[in-house]
């Protein structure tokens, strides 16, 4: 009987995506079975990063056979940890999945705490249940957040939501050109919010930018859905006072990037009235579900979309350290 091999971990861009196609059409499969999220589109974007040995991080291989990876991208002063996965029930390879992702996602942090220009580090693996790689974040010094992937069966929404607002307000499709607008909302919105804590680009306005370009122009999060987009504007200033964005992630499935309300018109209904108007949109484009994400600590958020028929399919957490607190 042949013995079990030991997988090596090696530079990511030693790999051409040829070479990384096997894992991420198994990556793929795990995507839509566990979240219903097609990550063909991802895929690609990795396999251009990968081609043009632009994507650091680090690759598990057994023989030839590149069997897992981790990458991160940097921003500036920080890093975001993108992805770890590894195949599972592969012959002649010594340790599971999990062991082989958590050997790579420790080279990476080892990597990034010890880069002296680094001075924060994100991660949220969406597709990882809560719990599954904790140990090694908490040992390397992370603080963790726990976070809810919810859902809503779409059926029987024939009609669009009805739309109650004050007079010096006004509901219209989101247009390209309410990015700047847009990202001083959820510059104020999310101000001593739990999620500031998770994603510092909620902590300015330029931050803001680049969140809703990786959303609305680059297809960070699915493919961008413009009739399930809507804006609050007030009518005398143009200011945005509200706004739900949304994208497709599958032929079933939209997804809810963002929805915010400014403090002074919150409590009033109108995060209600634009998810209901988001909802109906993807399931006038043929989607039979819709999802999004919120942190658990975030309460007022959760009870809300519990109340609108949303139920927790998937728990995963978002890891964050910061050089400043531990010099």
């Amino acid at each position: 009987m042949a013995s079990s091999t030991s997988s090596e971990i090696l530079d990511l861009r030693h790999f051409t995506a040829a070479m990384l196609r096997g894992v991420l059409e198994a990556e793929g499969a795990l995507w839509n079975e566990r979240l219903h999220w097609d990550y063909r589109a991802s895929a690609r974007l990795l396999m251009q990063y990968l081609d043009n040995r632009m994507l650091p991080g680090y690759a598990a291989v057994v023989g030839e056979q590149v069997i897992g990876y981790v990458f991160c991208v940097y921003e500036e002063t920080k890093a975001v940890v993108g992805d770890v996965f590894a195949m599972d029930g592969l012959p002649d390879v010594r340790g599971s999945a999990h062991a082989i992702e958590e050997t790579l996602l420790r080279h990476l942090l080892e990597l990034l705490v010890n880069s002296p220009q680094v001075e924060r580090i994100e991660s949220q693996l969406l597709m990882h249940p809560t719990g599954s790689h904790a140990g090694v974040f908490q040992k390397a010094g992370f603080d963790l957040y726990r976070r809810l992937f919810m859902v809503q069966p779409l059926e029987g929404l024939w009609s669009p939501p009805s739309v109650d607002l004050p007079d010096e307000l006004e509901l219209r499709p989101w247009r390209d050109e309410d990015l700047a607008a847009a990202a001083r909302l959820i510059c104020e919105a999310y101000r001593d919010h739990p999620d500031s804590l998770i994603n510092d680009q909620y902590r300015s306005v330029n931050g803001s930018m680049r969140f809703l370009n990786n959303i609305v122009r680059y297809s960070g999060c699915g493919a961008f859905s413009g009739p399930a987009s809507h804006v609050v504007v007030h009518r005398a200033n143009r200011e945005i006072v509200g706004l739900v964005l949304g994208s497709r992630v599958s032929p079933q499935s939209g997804h809810i990037t963002q929805v915010c309300v400014h403090p002074a018109y919150r409590r009033h209904g109108m995060a209600r009235m634009l998810l209901a108007m988001a909802s109906f949109c993807f399931m006038r484009q043929g989607a039979t579900e819709v999802s999004l994400t919120v942190t658990q600590a975030n309460q007022h958020a959760v009870e809300l979309y519990l109340a609108e028929g949303y139920t927790c399919a998937h728990e995963f957490d978002a890891a964050v350290w910061e050089r400043k607190r531990r010099a």
